[in-house]
């Protein structure tokens, strides 16, 4: 057997990832990012896998190829994966009514409720964004999530406008386990971990937690311009898991990428059909406006959305990629197809933007030298610099605005009892020690005067950026109603 071919092809990849490693370390140094795992893959073959500092900061456990960070919502492709999967045998169809496999859903518009299909929901195209205050802080559980659909208000024609949603992924998530009788989690372990090999992954937090495993990745942000470890939980997105739930490691997701770039195969044999693999990779609907400020940098011709990715052309090449980021943790999954390169990267940094930097390093490496070079960890370091201190200035413009002198209409007390709000769910201000509080949902303040009727939240999670909000006084001088300057009003209860 002749060796030279493949010694060749090997000896190839290696070089194209020359210094790379020190490239990440000063990287790492340079975003100060706590802790970072890294796999790249070429063929089928992992050409880098490395750790780097550690899970948490202030203490010395490392971060290795073995340990655990979160998926986020890079957790979104397995969900698409899933129905894939489920349409090569019938079980489900891209195009079938969301309506029949969850009959009790509904949308504000009667039109989209019978018309919604289930590559809406792997599209993000359901007329509005994100309902972030049905998860996270609101306490509720996901049949109860949905119920509330029918009560968010459209912000675009049906399928008009790409509009990221995570309520309505997780919906598809929950199609998927309906259609096949048992739950995501559970299709998750025999669909793709089991067949896979993905022995070191979890689909949430609870089952990570119930198998006690130490090895894994604390979150981090940046406070006051000062890396802190901070106070999120494991399971803040466990009831919406199929949009973002789950956990992994560089080494499970070197099997990833390596089942992914083999168009679904392992070891030869085919787990989801051609076509239906294909359907995800296939633009779906086009996004006019970039979603990350680091795609600014490139001279892309066309971005748009498949399933569970995000497309773009990039120096000539077709990629797909996806983020997930949620308090406190960052994740990129990158892919160009036609090359067979992948990379995955973790890090215990939230939104940190090296992610983006080391994806379309490793890209440049596999494609070729380009005129001019470009440093991306620094370029798209001084960008993000950049928005930063823009966004400062906006803050402190807005905050200069405040007329002071002022008091608020009624005594403190005056201001306390519940509100409530059919689709925001109940918001309590109480008084302890001579200052007003607020618990809307799980979510607990303080409150303080900022001008007029108005008031200024502060959250025990230093991470959390201030809140604002107004009270309106009724016609009979009492507090009718409380509501959040940047969305949801609530009626008080009589």
């Amino acid at each position: 057997m002749n060796l030279l071919p493949l010694l060749l092809v090997l000896a190839q990849q290696s070089q194209a990832l020359n210094g790379f490693d020190a490239y990440v370390s000063k990287a790492i140094t340079d975003w100060r990012v706590p802790g970072l795992a890294i796999v790249v893959v070429k063929d089928d073959s992992v050409v880098f896998i490395k750790g780097y500092g550690v899970r948490e900061l202030g203490k010395s456990d490392p971060v290795t190829v073995h340990t655990r960070f979160g998926n986020m919502s890079t957790t979104k492709a397995f969900t698409a994966m899933l129905v894939a999967m489920l349409a090569d045998s019938g079980r489900v169809a891209f195009d079938d009514p969301v309506t029949k496999y969850e009959p009790g859903v509904q949308f504000s518009d009667p039109y989209v409720t019978r018309e919604i299909t289930v590559r809406d929901l792997l599209t993000h195209r359901v007329g509005f964004g994100d309902p972030d205050y049905l998860w996270g802080t609101s306490g509720l559980d996901f049949p109860a999530m949905t119920r509330r659909l029918r009560l968010v208000p459209s912000t675009s024609s049906f399928r008009s406008r790409f509009q990221y949603n995570n309520v309505t992924y997780a919906l598809a998530g929950d199609v998927a386990a309906r259609a096949a009788g048992t739950t995501w989690q559970a299709l998750m372990r025999s669909r793709i971990y089991g067949p896979l090999g993905m022995t070191e992954s979890y689909p949430d937090a609870s089952e990570l937690k119930a198998a006690t495993i130490a090895d894994v990745s604390s979150p981090h942000g940046i406070v006051r311009d000062t890396v802190r470890v901070l106070p999120a939980s494991l399971e803040g997105i466990d009831d919406i898991a199929p949009a973002g739930s789950a956990f992994s490691t560089a080494t499970d997701m070197a099997k990833w990428l390596r089942f992914l770039l083999d168009s679904g195969r392992v070891a030869g044999r085919r787990l989801v059909g051609a076509r239906n693999f294909a359907q995800l990779f296939r633009p779906q609907q086009v996004i006019a406006s970039s979603q990350y400020p680091a795609t600014r940098l490139m001279d892309y011709h066309f971005q748009a959305y498949g399933m569970g990715w995000f497309l773009q052309d990039y120096r000539g090449e077709f990629i797909a990629y996806h983020t997930g980021s949620i308090e406190g943790r960052s994740a990129i999954v990158g892919l160009i197809p036609d090359r067979r390169v992948g990379v995955a990267i973790f890090t215990n940094l939230d939104h940190s933007e090296l992610r983006h930097a080391l994806m379309y390093t490793v890209f440049d490496r596999f494609i070729g030298p380009q005129s001019p070079a470009h440093d991306w960890s620094t370029e798209m370091r001084a960008l993000y610099r950049r928005l930063a201190d823009s966004s400062r200035a906006a803050q402190q413009a807005e905050e200069s605005k405040r007329i002071s002198g002022t008091r608020p209409t009624l005594a403190l007390d005056r201001y306390t009892g519940t509100y409530v709000d059919s689709l925001f769910g109940t918001a309590t201000v109480g008084m302890s020690d001579g200052r007003l509080t607020i618990q809307a949902g799980t979510a607990k303040g303080q409150l303080e005067h900022w001008q007029y009727d108005v008031f200024r939240v502060t959250w025990p999670d230093p991470f959390w950026d201030p809140a604002y909000v107004s009270f309106a006084i009724d016609l009979d001088g009492t507090v009718g109603e409380l509501r959040f300057v940047d969305g949801g009003s609530y009626r008080r209860a009589k």
